[in-house]
This record gives C-alpha cells, structure tokens and sequence, in this order.
C-alpha cells in the first residue's frame, strides 16, 4: 500500500434546498459539474471523509473544506455568494506531510520545507507571502490569513508555480494546515 494510496471511501449528499429538502445527489468521488444532477445545491450532508467543495464548475471559484456533519444552509453557513457547483473527495493519508513553500512565483526567493502547520508565516519564517509551492506529501489546506483564516486553498501532492494560473489572482497564503486523518 502506498502512503498516498490509504484512501477511505468518502460520501456527501448534496440537497437542492437548504435544510437538506428538494432533489438529492449522492457523490462518492470528485465531480466537476452538478448542474446534470442537481439544479442548485444549498446544503449537504457529509456522512464520511473529507471533501472539497467550490461555487464554479470544474474545481474554480471559492473553495470551502467540508467534513463529517451537516450544512443546512451551505449559503449562509461559509458566506456563499452561489450555490455548490463542484464537489472534489480528499483521500485520506497516512504517512509523512511534506510541503516546501516559496516567497515569490516560480519557486523564487526564500524558501522553507514544512512538516507540520503553520499558523503563520510571517512570524515563523519571516515571508511576506507564500506565491508558490511544491507538495511532495500529505494534502494541505493553505489559507489568506494568519491563524488559518480566510479564503481556503486545496493543495494535494504537487508542484504549484503561480497560484494566479490556478484562478487565485492577487491571492497570497499566510497560513497552512494538514488534511489529516482526523476529518
């Protein structure tokens, strides 16, 4: 088994409605575009894992870290301006979490290799900004603000050079926290 290979099925029911009334859809893996199933989705139920969940089709747009529980009003709840439109499943990891961090696109200026979250980057390591990165292992969160505040970022296994050809312009990471199995 490979340490990114541990992966626990994960399930979430999306509802067109808030307070889980309206047409279901049930999903168990990534889906880039609801709109077939589902006209709206205004709130879900996460019975098991973790999932990512965003307001554009195709992964875009804002992004909001759900795990077990119940949303009834998805809108409100993370200060939704649409409803879901795309839902991505983060597979569980076991095993080590590796991620280096640059100050400038492109993997320039300083850099420094995380283990562990980090509440904030600027009192750690004495960066600005966080503008590119490369995920050698686990899958992150990364956050606008300090204290893991803010706008969220998905980051699985990867090299991520310019978070603007990602749909995040002008955005700049301050903090950054583990997916860990604890979801």
């Amino acid at each position: 088994m490979s340490n990114t290979g541990m992966n626990m099925r994960g399930k979430i029911t999306f509802y067109e409605e808030k307070n889980f009334q309206g047409r279901s859809y049930e999903c168990m893996n990534d889906c880039s575009d609801m709109s077939s199933s589902l006209s709206r989705s205004q709130s879900c139920r996460v019975e098991s894992g973790c999932f990512m969940v965003y307001d554009r089709s195709n992964y875009m747009g804002n992004q909001y870290f759900m795990r077990r529980g119940e949303y009834s009003d998805c809108m409100s709840m993370m200060g939704m301006r649409d409803c879901i439109k795309s839902c991505r499943m983060i597979p569980m990891h076991r095993g080590q979490y590796r991620m280096k961090i640059y100050e400038k696109e492109n993997f320039g200026g300083q850099s420094h290799e995380m283990m562990e979250d980090c509440d904030n980057v600027m009192d750690r390591y004495r960066m600005n900004e966080c503008q590119s990165c490369n995920v050698m292992d686990g899958h992150w969160l990364m956050y606008e603000q300090p204290q893991f505040r803010g706008k969220m970022m998905y980051m699985r296994p990867g090299e991520y050079r310019n978070f603007r050809d990602m749909g995040m312009s002008g955005q700049r990471f301050m903090s950054m926290r583990r997916i860990t199995d604890s979801c």
